[in-house]
C-alpha cells in the first residue's frame, strides 16, 4: 500500500516508498539528501499502513491511530501501544503527556531505521516488535532492550517493559543492568591490549604473575595453567553452578563471582586453589571462573586494578560511559527478577536452580559492595548501546583499542577440535571472549559459520555474525528466559527474517 503525500508547515516534503522509519510512540523524521521524510504510520501489530488525513485543525483520526501536531511537529500514537505516559515529540525526542490510544501495553519505545541502503519489509519488521510484545504480554520477560545494527549502522532499537515493574519505573536505552558474563570480553579485550604491548604471553603460565596460585591436577600432581587456557576456558577450572550440591566449590566456599558481597581477591583465589582441578589443563573445554583468575593476572601484569585497567584501555577510549565494575548511576540500575508467571523480584541472596547443578547463586547488591573483587567473569554493569558499540569495534578490526589481528583471532576457533559442552550439539567452537559458530546446519541455528556469541546469566544474549556485518545484543533484567529461554530461538529468527 503505498503511503500518502501531503504538505505541512515547516517540512518541506511528506511521503513513503515502501521502506520506513518507525517509532512505537511516535512517527519519526529522517534526512534523504535535502527533503525531511516522514512516512504514514505503521500499526506495528498487523503491519498495516495507518491511512490519515490531515486536518487543517492539526487533530486527525486515522483507521488504526491517530496524529496530531504540537508546536508545528509531529507527533504520532499507534493504536494499542501508547500510553498514558504519552507521545514524542519527533524533533526533540521529548516525551509529551498525552492520552492513552487503544488498550493499555507495556511502554514500548522501538525504531526502525529505513534511512539506510537497507529494504526491510513490513512483515519482517513486525516479526522483530511481534516477539517484543509477544514475550511481554506472556510476563516471559519484565524488561528488555534490544540493538541491531547492520553493515555498522543501527537499524532496529527497541526499549520495552519495565526496569522496575513495582515502582512503575520503564526500561529504556539507558537503563544499566548487571552485565554478568558480558564482562568476559571486556575483560578478554583488555587482556588482548597487554599481549599486544607484550605486558602478557599467551603460553605463559599463570604462576609468573600469581604464584600463590597452584590448584593441583584430578591426579593430585602439580598443573601448569596457561594465560591462553584461562582465556579459552581449558584451564581445568568451572563454576559452582555445574556442580552438584554441596560439590568442591561449595564446600570450600568459592564464588562464580555474581554473589558473595564482600569476598576478596586473595581469598577467592585461595579457596579456589584449595580444590583439585576438574580436568587436565588443555584436555577439554569447561565454562568457568577462568576469566576471574584472568582479571587478577591482567592487573599485575598491568600494574593497576583490573577496573582501572579496563576503563584506561577499552571502556574509556570507546566512551562507553556507563560500563564499569560499579553502577555509574543507581537510578538507572534495572531491578532483578527471576522466572515465573509472573517473574518474581530476585531476592538478596538468592538461588536459581540450574540443569542438574547447585543451582545459580546471586546476590544483586555485589555491585554496591566496594570490597568485593571485581570479577573479570561477571562482575560489571553497564548499557545496551554501550555493549553494542564495544560489539561493534571488534567486529570492525579493533578501531582505537586493538589491532584487526587481534579482533580476528578473538572471534575465530581456539580450541581445534574441541567443542563446548553447553551447547545441545557440538557445533561450536571457543574464541576469546565467546563462542565461535563451526557448524550451522549440526547447530540448527539461522546464524551463518563463524558467529561469535555469548550471554549473561541475569538474562543477557548477544551475537556477531560476521558473514552479514550483523550484531545483535538482547539485555533483560529476567534470569533466565533472556538467556536460555523460548525468546532467544524467537529473537534470533525474527532478525533474519529482516535479511
Amino acid at each position: 500500500m503505498p503511503l500518502r503525500s501531503s504538505a505541512l508547515p515547516g517540512i518541506e516534503r511528506i511521503h513513503g516508498d515502501g521502506r520506513f522509519v518507525l517509532g512505537c510512540r511516535a512517527a519519526c523524521l529522517r534526512a534523504s539528501g535535502n527533503e525531511r521524510v516522514v512516512p504514514d504510520l505503521i500499526d506495528v501489530r498487523s503491519g498495516w499502513v495507518v491511512g490519515i488525513e490531515l486536518a487543517d485543525e492539526g487533530l486527525a483520526q486515522g483507521r488504526k491511530g491517530r496524529v496530531q501536531r504540537y508546536r508545528g511537529v509531529i507527533i504520532a500514537g499507534i493504536a494499542g501501544l501508547v500510553e498514558e505516559a504519552g507521545l514524542r515529540n519527533t524533533r526533540t525526542g521529548q516525551r509529551l503527556g498525552g492520552k492513552e490510544f487503544g488498550r493499555s501495553a507495556s511502554r514500548v519505545d522501538c525504531v526502525i531505521s529505513a534511512s539506510l541502503a537497507v529494504t526491510v519489509t513490513m512483515n519482517s519488521m513486525n516479526t522483530v516488535d511481534a516477539v517484543i510484545e509477544r514475550t511481554l504480554a506472556e510476563q516471559r520477560l519484565v524488561g528488555v532492550v534490544v540493538l541491531i545494527a547492520r553493515n555498522g549502522k543501527l537499524v532496529y532499537r527497541c526499549a520495552a517493559g519495565w526496569a522496575d515493574r513495582e515502582e512503575r519505573r520503564a526500561v529504556s536505552e539507558a537503563t544499566i543492568f548487571r552485565y554478568s558474563s558480558l564482562t568476559k570480553p571486556i575483560v578478554t579485550a583488555t587482556a588482548m591490549v597487554l599481549l599486544e604491548r607484550g605486558q602478557l604471553e599467551l603460553d605463559a603460565p599463570v604462576t609468573r604473575w600469581i604464584p600463590e596460585f597452584r590448584p593441583k591436577s584430578p591426579q593430585g600432581t602439580e598443573a601448569i595453567i596457561t594465560v591462553r587456557q584461562l582465556l579459552t576456558h581449558t584451564a581445568g577450572l568451572t563454576y559452582g553452578l555445574l556442580q552438584p550440591p554441596g560439590g568442591p566449590y561449595e564446600r570450600a566456599g568459592v564464588s562464580d563471582g555474581i554473589a558473595e558481597p564482600g569476598l576478596s581477591m586473595d581469598e577467592q583465589l585461595r579457596r579456589l586453589g584449595s580444590v583439585p582441578l576438574s580436568y587436565t589443563p588443555g584436555e577439554r573445554w569447561g565454562y568457568s571462573l577462568a576469566l576471574d583468575v584472568l582479571g587478577e593476572v591482567v592487573a599485575r601484569a598491568g600494574g593497576a586494578p583490573l577496573p582501572a585497567l579496563v576503563e584506561r584501555l577499552i571502556t574509556g577510549p570507546l566512551q562507553m560511559l556507563d560500563t564499569a565494575f560499579t553502577v555509574r548511576d543507581p537510578q538507572r540500575l534495572a531491578t532483578a527478577y527471576v522466572d515465573g508467571s509472573p517473574p518474581r523480584r530476585m531476592q538478596d541472596p538468592d538461588v536459581i536452580p540450574f540443569g542438574e547443578g547447585a543451582g545459580i547463586r546471586y546476590s544483586p547488591s555485589r555491585i554496591f559492595a566496594a570490597r568485593s573483587y571485581p570479577s573479570g567473569g561477571a562482575g560489571m554493569a553497564g548499557t545496551a548501546p554501550d555493549f553494542l558499540n564495544f560489539l561493534e569495534t571488534i567486529r570492525v578490526g579493533g578501531g582505537k583499542v586493538l589491532t584487526s589481528d587481534t579482533t580476528r583471532a578473538m572471534m575465530s576457533n581456539q580450541i581445534g577440535s574441541l567443542r563446548i559442552d553447553i551447547e545441545p550439539t557440538p557445533s561450536w567452537g571457543f574464541g576469546f571472549g565467546g563462542a565461535v559458530l563451526m557448524d550451522p546446519q549440526l547447530a540448527g541455528v539461522p546464524q551463518g559459520a563463524g558467529t561469535w556469541k555469548w550471554g549473561g546469566v541475569y538474562g543477557h544474549h548477544w551475537f556477531v555474525d560476521p558473514t552479514r556485518q550483523l550484531t545483535v545484543v538482547a539485555l533483560t533484567n529476567t534470569a533466565l528466559e533472556g538467556l536460555i529461554g523460548q525468546f532467544v530461538p524467537e529473537l534470533q529468527a525474527a532478525v533474519y527474517a529482516m535479511q
